[in-house]
């Protein structure tokens, strides 16, 4: 009999990839639900990027094998990018990796630094995939906590007290997902001092730290955090270009070298004028930012704050990224009594926090991304069966 391999036991199917087939099997009877569940951008990159696209992909000599380092155009563009949003100087050769997504990205880092049955810190709630990947690969994950109170930053105190014996990497996401809150100064000062203090690796996983956001920070400000932190980045959020699937590293040179060897055993470079039209759009002008990632989200968040309010859910109106994350009424026995009846009965799909972790629990997160009618569709369907 062929059986799979023993690390399938370690995971589940990712929870978006079940609960849209529901989904799609509804539209598929005429139900026509409203998705704001995952954090897909609806609208397009900017002109630029889709110009130079079509410009570039029509040429013969564009279509071969590229580079694993990814084209020193694209790598420039990071670096220009950094410079601009964070003023952080990177060497665009050294220090920069552009990855196919984020997500190969912790496949990649994991594999460089972890060997089986060494631990790596994930945060409760988090993004799934730190967990799951980890499980895959055979390490141990080891949650930490974010709690409400603690504005959804790590306990400190907590984390010195937990045994950190064999701890090889430290996944932290700021600005946050799912919860929104947000980076500062402070936060990822302490964090560099705990990585240098345990010898241990942080990974900030920072796609979101332009949306609704007027001060973007990356970890990379701090000093000394190359000797100890890498940061991902990613277009997906941020450029409208979910689907382009472009992200990147920023490292010190042995780090990058290190996951370079991982990465060039695995994948090959991306299509060459998908990485000139995503170095275009690293350079896109503060006014089309401003349009997409302020004004745009910003109206859709106020009608996704009416619909937190009409489920009488409490959230922090600080939060920025293109989620909106709220406690159900303390009346309810579980998320799930929420999420299901809003989809089965209003047809709208809103995530249940409990993907995220435990601390997640009582908790729904609303994405922004679908368009301002669609938002306020939703909010009449949801009225209608909470009355």
């Amino acid at each position: 009999m062929i059986t799979p391999a023993k690390r399938l036991e370690t995971v589940q199917e990712y929870y978006f990839s079940r609960k849209l087939k529901e989904v799609a099997e509804m539209n598929a009877k005429g139900l026509d639900v409203i998705s704001l569940g995952i954090g897909s951008p609806d609208m397009p990159p900017s002109q630029q990027t889709i110009k130079t696209l079509c410009e570039t992909a029509p040429m013969p000599n564009v279509h071969g094998y590229q580079p694993y380092v990814g084209i020193p155009e694209l790598r420039q563009g990071f670096a220009d990018f950094y410079k601009k949003w964070y003023g952080v100087e990177l060497n665009p050769a050294t220090e920069i990796q552009p990855l196919i997504g984020s997500k190969e990205g912790i496949l990649h880092v994991t594999l460089a630094f972890v060997n089986p049955g060494e631990k790596v810190l994930v945060p409760n709630p988090g993004y799934p995939t730190y967990s799951s990947l980890s499980s895959l690969l055979g390490a141990e994950v080891v949650y930490y906590d974010l709690k409400e109170e603690d504005n959804w930053q790590p306990d400190f105190e907590a984390l010195e007290k937990m045994d950190l014996t064999d701890v090889k990497l430290m996944w932290v996401n700021y600005p946050n997902m799912p919860t929104g809150a947000n980076a500062s100064v402070e936060l990822y000062q302490k964090l560099v001092d705990f990585a240098h203090k345990h010898n241990i690796v942080v990974v900030n996983d920072n796609p979101y730290s332009l949306i609704l956001n007027r001060k973007p920070l990356s970890i990379m400000q701090i000093e000394g955090a190359k000797d100890c932190c890498i940061e991902f980045n990613s277009m997906s959020k941020s450029h409208n270009m979910p689907g382009w699937r472009v992200g990147m590293i920023a490292a010190n040179p042995t780090f990058i070298q290190w996951i370079l060897k991982v990465k060039s055993n695995i994948d090959s470079g991306m299509f060459r004028p998908l990485q000139l039209a995503a170095a275009a759009a690293l350079h896109n002008d503060e006014a089309w930012h401003e349009a997409m990632n302020i004004d745009l989200y910003g109206k859709r968040r106020a009608v996704a704050e009416q619909i937190m309010d009409i489920l009488g859910c409490t959230y922090n109106k600080e939060q920025v990224g293109m989620f909106v994350w709220g406690k159900i009424p303390a009346h309810l026995n579980d998320v799930e009594q929420l999420t299901e009846k809003i989809l089965h009965e209003a047809r709208v799909f809103i995530t249940p926090g409990f993907i995220f972790g435990s601390n997640g629990a009582r908790y729904i997160r609303i994405s922004l991304c679908a368009t301002e009618e669609k938002l306020k569709e939703a909010l009449n369907r949801i009225r209608l069966i909470m009355k």
